[in-house]
């Protein structure tokens, strides 16, 4: 059996945290469910990160950061609108990345303002790259990140694709 590096282990461990935390929300997330998922002791969990709260940040940083990611790749190429809009259709089909993003404005509303100032940058950037892809509008800016919040909304709240409340969606 091939052992892990401990910068692997500590990947499995943020992937863990992201389905553990996507679907448990911050207070709801033990470190000993996240732990179990990786096959680890909690102790060794406390070596990689030193408390649940680096774990969620660490899960949230990544979670935001992928998305970002990946409408960054898909904005390069086309329409941004429509390439960055499909690309993210395919990324919230990973149920993980859309309930972890809606469980960190839940976290981020419910606990210190360090951690919300550490989240609030990495959404920040986000929000700039965005706007650099629309060419600086800041209306579009807006336009573009609130229907992405609405589409959370929807998705979250289990509205089928055909449901009357999609009507006005771009196909």
């Amino acid at each position: 059996m091939v052992r892990m590096s401990a910068e692997e282990r500590r990947e499995s461990v943020i992937r863990a945290a992201i389905s553990e935390f996507a679907r448990g929300g911050y207070h709801g997330t033990s470190t000993e469910a996240i732990a179990r998922r990786v096959g680890v002791s909690q102790p060794y969990l406390f070596r990689l990160f030193p408390g649940k709260q680096a774990i969620f940040l660490a899960a949230a940083t990544r979670c935001l950061s992928e998305t970002r990611r990946t409408l960054e790749e898909a904005g390069e190429s086309g329409d941004p609108h429509m390439s960055m809009a499909g690309a993210y259709k395919e990324l919230i089909k990973d149920r993980d990345m859309l309930l972890m993003q809606m469980q960190v404005y839940v976290a981020v509303a419910s606990m210190e303002d360090e951690f919300g100032a550490e989240i609030r940058k990495v959404w920040e950037d986000w929000w700039d790259s965005m706007h650099l892809l629309l060419g600086a509008d800041v209306h579009e800016t807006t336009f573009f990140m609130s229907y992405g919040m609405l589409i959370n909304t929807l998705v979250s709240l289990g509205f089928p694709p055909d449901h009357r409340v999609w009507s006005d969606f771009a196909p």
